[in-house]
């Protein structure tokens, strides 16, 4: 099997001037080495080159132990793959640090290529404490630092609100490569894609499935259908053809094939405006509106 490194596959350029692929393996839910091993595996040759983790998944070590046995079995090197991890609510702030560096050192794969704020909130303290705003700056300040030292290419940050995101680009230093969000046809979050756009910060979608509700919405269905795609194929295609790159999440070889075969089709204008109009602003993770 001939090798596809990341630089070859569908990718979109961060400001950092680094490439991220527009499709990685969502990582949520994997657990022990075995299931996270099957899953990798079958990633791997399936032509995924992007891996989502997050200190919270609790899976960082399983999954660097993974990519350290498969990568030679596909003729792949470090270089070859892109890793994203994120820091736990429960660290925000003066724990930022050490937390980071704990999430590098259980990859233990030299470097992090994003590492992403999971939350603005912080853990044990109410979504409208004052004192949120300062552990985020403090936390932000703590990967510009390891930003700088390599460990981190790319940092960022997720489930950021729009007012998140103006108060850091008026106060950071390195601006953040990417903004992880839900998103799917009931939630188009357009203020947000627009504010990213204007900052030159990449809008990256997770749960473009909506937990598997929108599998089996109508609209969907019917459209799936038409084209003969799946429904998840379908909401990833509809993903992609904005610009967004997506996660998918599975722990299935078969589903995780599917799910990269997104690439080889395009949705009609029409049938983009008919997933589109869903929009309903529906979450079915957590909502960040309310915290501070």
């Amino acid at each position: 099997m001939s090798p596809t490194p990341f630089s070859s596959s569908p990718c979109v350029a961060l400001n950092t001037g680094l490439q991220m692929p527009l499709l990685g393996l969502g990582t949520y839910k994997l657990c022990g080495l075995q299931d996270v091993y099957r899953a990798v595996d079958a990633a791997l040759c399936a032509g995924y080159r992007a891996f989502d983790s997050a200190a919270v998944y609790r899976n960082e070590a399983e999954l660097g132990k993974a990519l350290r046995a498969l990568l030679p079995k596909y003729g792949l090197t470090r270089e070859d793959v892109f890793i994203t991890s994120k820091l736990g609510p429960k660290d925000q702030g003066e724990k930022a640090m050490e937390a980071a560096l704990h999430s590098w050192s259980q990859l233990d794969l030299d470097y992090i290529d994003l590492y992403l704020i999971h939350w603005p909130g912080t853990q044990g303290l109410p979504v409208g404490d004052e004192r949120n705003p300062g552990n985020r700056a403090q936390s932000w300040a703590s990967l510009e630092e390891l930003h700088g030292q390599g460990k981190l290419r790319n940092i960022g940050v997720s489930n950021y609100t729009p007012a998140h995101m103006r108060a850091l680009m008026q106060s950071c230093k390195v601006p953040p490569a990417v903004l992880q969000v839900e998103f799917h046809p009931r939630l188009c979050q357009p203020e947000l894609m627009s504010l990213c756009k204007q900052y030159g910060v990449c809008f990256q979608a997770y749960s473009s499935l909506g937990k598997g509700e929108l599998l089996s919405d109508p609209v969907m269905l019917d459209v799936a259908k038409n084209c003969e795609r799946t429904p998840a194929q379908v909401l990833l295609r509809w993903a992609l053809q904005q610009g967004v790159p997506v996660l998918p999440k599975s722990s299935n070889p078969e589903r995780i094939q599917r799910n990269a075969e997104v690439f080889d089709f395009t949705l009609s204008e029409t049938d983009m405006d008919r997933l589109s109009v869903l929009d309903c602003g529906q979450r079915f993770c957590w909502d960040p509106s309310e915290v501070a």
